[in-house]
């Protein structure tokens, strides 16, 4: 709850800035190719993860620093997670994050169009989450304690680039977790998320 306050505090003074200093909006959209790397001091479990399809949505400020440069952030809801066949069964776990990406991007103009380039962190907050094997489900417990399942903070860096054609931009990104989301950490047990991102989003406030 503490952590959703201050994602909370974070986006009103996003949206705020936005609205005072921000130079171009977008609204993005696109598909999600997830897993989660999984491994302690003896094994590596996700070997054996299939990549899990998904989706993200949300908006972006920029903010321009130089005509070649700029800043961009935003508010995306992303879902994400893995799955795996056993022989106990098919499991699928399925992961919603609200994620505020924090980049740098450099822009280089052609006659036509734009080419960008982007880097930087980004932050996140797990939502919600369950566990699906045939028809029965069980929700993610998230917390930091011994019963839980998954710690709901996460961080990473982003980098991707893509292509600006007028009001309308597409590209490609990679979101790698750094941050260890298992909530026990026995035997040097870590979880950390794994993202690649297609995103087609229309700008607003161009010249």
């Amino acid at each position: 709850m503490k952590n959703l306050f201050k994602l909370l505090v974070i986006v009103l003074l996003l949206g705020y800035g936005s609205q005072s200093f921000a130079q171009t909006f977008a609204a993005k959209a696109g598909l999600n190719l997830t897993n989660m790397l999984s491994k302690d001091d003896d094994k590596t479990y996700s070997k054996d993860f299939k990549t899990k399809v998904g989706f993200h949505i949300g908006g972006t400020a920029e903010f321009e620093i130089t005509e070649m440069f700029s800043f961009e952030t935003g508010l995306f809801l992303s879902t994400q997670g893995y799955k795996v066949n056993t022989s106990f069964g098919d499991f699928t776990t399925n992961l919603l994050y609200v994620n505020i990406p924090l980049t740098g991007k450099a822009r280089y103009e052609l006659d036509d169009f734009n080419i960008y380039g982007l880097f930087g962190p980004c932050v996140g907050l797990g939502l919600s989450g369950k566990v699906k094997s045939g028809g029965n489900s069980s929700n993610i417990d998230w917390g930091s304690g011994e019963d839980n399942d998954l710690k709901r903070f996460d961080f990473g860096w982003i980098i991707g680039a893509g292509i600006e054609y007028g009001p309308f931009v597409g590209g490609l990104q990679y979101q790698l977790g750094l941050a260890n989301i298992a909530a026990s950490n026995e035997d040097g047990f870590r979880v950390k998320n794994r993202v690649f991102q297609i995103t087609f989003g229309y700008r607003f406030g161009l010249d």
